[in-house]
This record gives structure tokens, C-alpha cells and sequence, in this order.
């Protein structure tokens, strides 16, 4: 197995396992695909920063020309250091603090999407005390169902994102009133990881509904954020082609002259980056056969988290008789797992990739049991670039003291 140009088993004596393995032609691939299907409708792509914060696939999107949906004062600081540009940046997420709002009202990002009465109160505050006005949208909470895994759908009233629908109109009425406060558009989000077009067309429909609403009592509405959530193929999923979900939300949009804005992650990553492994032992047992390898769920907490698929690949063929094992990590957790019951023919030292890793691999590592993260190589071609280079057990210890 290669990444572009580059075997898999050069990397893994190069840098060592586990390190999380992308592709730029693949990460730039998956922008193009976006851009061009939405060539003929007024849009923003804005690349959803928690599915993958690697300062070099911020740098790569932001070259591209994409904006940035960020959830924290923290994402913001990432997407500045890697060149991406605030002015085409939207602050979403349930919890803004005040310094998180004073450091986007700073910066002069796009807009931020309020997602409380509460949080439009403290922004129009902040933004009083700040000389600033502050562009926002609020973001609908649709109640549609997305038909994905519950901890990963947003959309639905007992979710707790976004302001429901039936309250939404009167918000939009009190943020009109407020001196530092802009209405610029309205925005939904109704979850992650779904492989059908009809919730995103319903979502639609129902925040146009409102955007239709607010335009006839007079309040601009410039834009309309339908949020991110298209699905990847992780075993046999069959998610819409970009270019039918682009259609589908064109057509709805009809001839309203405002901009749509989108927040892919998932789908702009995920099959762009692996988790590559390697076999420590192999455990035969009688009822189960466990294969261990030195990454673990705090490299991929997916499968352990949401019981997700990955698919497990061989970076070498081997020949003989292919044995079902689970394919665990060295943590302390019966639930350290990356992959159920696969049928491989493989030995100890071997090469695995775990497929489908560029999303929610790294952004939701972890340190436990004091393992350091894993480093993260780009494929180029037939290069290869470090771009962030394995802790160290002292980078872990770094920031402790110890008591006088």
C-alpha cells in the first residue's frame, strides 16, 4: 500500500507507528469537488476545523480560498496561525465565553452563529463594551431527524444545539432591536455522518421558511448556513455524490439572492488520512483471537466511542490461511478496540492501515494511559512532510510541578 507516491512501510521505518498518514492531492481533491459543485450558486465553503485542526490542512484549505467554521476561541487561533482568513470565519457552538467572543470580535470574523437567548445578550454586551458590531445568524434547531448515531445528531429538539424553531422568530425580532448587534443570516445543523438527502433538504426548507419570514418584516438576511454533516463511506455506506447534495440544496435555494454557506469536515477528510499500525502479538485464544497493535483508542477513539467501522487493511499481502481477530490496542480498557472480528492473514510485526481516519482521528486523541500522540506525516507526491512530529513522554510532563 502507498500513500500517493510514498509506500506505507517506508513511512512506518521513516517516522515510526502509529502516525496518522494524509494525502494532499486527496485533502485538495475533496475542496475542488465542493467548489465546482457549487460553481453556479453564490457560496462559502467554510471547513468545519474539529473534524481535523492539522496546521497544514488549514494552510492547504485556506490557499484553496475555503473559510472556517470554528467552535472555540482555540480553533480561531489555529485557523489564524495557518493563514485562513476571518473574514470568512463563523463561530459556532453552544458555550462561547466572553474572552472567546472578544478574541472573534478582534480578529473580525464573518459572523457568529448564536445558538441561545442567552449567548445573544452576552454577545451584544460584549460587543457594546468593544465599540464593535457583531454579524450574526442564529442557529434553528429544525427538529429533523438525520438518521445517523444519537451522539452525533444535533438537529433534533431535545439535542441541545441551536434555538427551537418556534422561538427563533421572536429572538430575531429582540437581536434587531440590539445597537451592536447585525442580522446577517440564519444557519442550521443537524448533525454528522449522514448518507441521505432528504434531512438536508427538509432542514432547508424549514430555515428558508424562517429566512422567508424575516426578509418580509425587513431584516437582511445575507446568507443561509445549512451547516455540514455529508456522510463518507467507512464499510458500505452509500452517501450522496457532492454534486447530487449540491443540486438538491440549489434547488431549494431557487432564485433568493443570498449567499449559501456550507461546514463540511468529515467529508473533505476523512478518506484522506489513515491510521497506520503495526502487530506487537498475536493472541490466539479459544473463543476469541486478539490481534495487538501499538495504536490504541487514544489515537482512534471512534469504534470505542460510537462502536464505529473502520476498515482494517494488510499494508503488505501475506499468503496462508487468514484468522478472525479483534484488533485492540495496548490500553487498560476493555474497550480499547480499533476493529471487531476482521479475518486477516497476518504476524507479528506486520503493517496495518486503519482506513478512514483523516476525521475525528487526531482532533480527538488523547494522552491516557501517558502515551504520547501520534505524529502526523502528508504524503505529497512521492515526498513526505512532518507536519506535527510525535510527542515525547517529556512533552507530557512539561507543564506539571511537583509540591514543595
Amino acid at each position: 500500500m502507498h500513500a500517493e507516491g510514498v509506500p506505507l512501510s517506508r513511512i512506518a521505518r521513516q517516522f515510526g507507528t502509529p502516525c496518522f498518514v494524509y494525502s494532499r492531492a486527496a485533502l485538495s481533491a475533496s475542496y475542488r469537488s465542493y467548489d465546482a459543485a457549487f460553481a453556479g450558486t453564490d457560496h462559502l465553503i467554510c471547513y468545519a476545523v474539529k473534524a481535523n485542526p492539522a496546521l497544514a490542512i488549514l494552510n492547504l484549505y485556506a490557499r484553496l480560498g475555503s473559510g472556517f467554521d470554528i467552535v472555540s476561541g482555540g480553533e480561531l487561533a489555529q485557523v489564524l496561525a495557518a493563514g485562513g482568513d476571518a473574514r470568512k470565519t463563523v463561530f459556532s457552538g453552544v458555550g462561547k465565553t466572553e474572552e472567546e467572543m472578544r478574541q472573534a470580535l478582534a480578529a473580525g470574523i464573518l459572523c457568529f452563529n448564536v445558538e441561545s437567548g442567552s449567548e445573544l445578550e452576552r454577545l451584544a454586551r460584549i460587543a457594546a463594551a468593544a465599540g464593535k458590531t457583531a454579524s450574526i445568524s442564529v442557529r434553528v434547531n429544525p427538529d429533523i431527524d438525520p438518521r445517523t448515531h444519537p451522539y452525533i445528531a444535533t438537529g433534533l429538539k431535545e439535542n441541545k444545539f441551536g434555538v427551537p424553531y418556534e422561538e427563533a422568530l421572536a429572538l430575531y425580532r429582540h437581536a434587531r432591536t440590539l445597537p451592536h448587534i447585525a442580522i446577517a443570516g440564519v444557519g442550521c445543523h443537524i448533525g454528522s455522518q449522514i448518507t441521505e438527502l432528504s434531512p438536508f433538504v427538509a432542514a432547508l426548507e424549514r430555515t428558508l421558511e424562517l429566512a422567508d419570514r424575516l426578509r418580509a418584516e425587513g431584516m437582511a438576511v445575507a446568507h443561509i448556513d445549512v451547516g455540514g454533516g455529508l456522510g463518507i463511506r467507512y464499510r458500505d455506506e452509500s452517501p450522496p455524490a457532492i454534486a447530487d447534495y449540491a443540486r438538491a440544496l440549489a434547488g431549494c435555494m431557487g432564485p433568493r439572492a443570498v449567499k449559501l454557506m456550507l461546514e463540511p469536515g468529515r467529508s473533505l477528510v476523512g478518506n484522506a488520512g489513515i491510521l497506520l499500525t503495526r502487530v506487537e502479538y498475536l493472541k490466539h485464544g479459544a473463543g476469541r483471537n486478539f490481534a495487538v497493535v501499538d495504536a490504541a483508542m487514544n489515537d482512534l477513539i471512534r469504534p470505542a466511542l460510537y462502536d464505529a467501522f473502520h476498515e482494517v487493511l494488510p499494508v503488505a499481502r501475506r499468503t496462508g490461511d487468514a484468522v478472525t481477530y479483534d484488533i485492540v490496542g495496548p490500553v487498560c480498557e476493555t474497550g480499547d478496540f480499533l476493529a471487531g472480528e476482521r479475518k486477516l492473514a497476518i504476524a507479528e510485526g506486520d503493517l496495518l492501515a486503519v482506513m478512514s481516519a483523516g476525521a475525528y482521528g487526531m482532533s480527538m486523541s488523547s494522552n491516557y494511559n501517558s502515551r504520547p500522540r501520534a505524529a502526523e506525516i502528508m504524503a505529497d507526491g512521492t515526498v513526505t512532510h512532518v507536519t506535527r512530529a510525535r510527542e515525547s513522554i517529556a512533552d507530557l510532563m512539561a507543564r506539571e510541578r511537583m509540591l514543595p
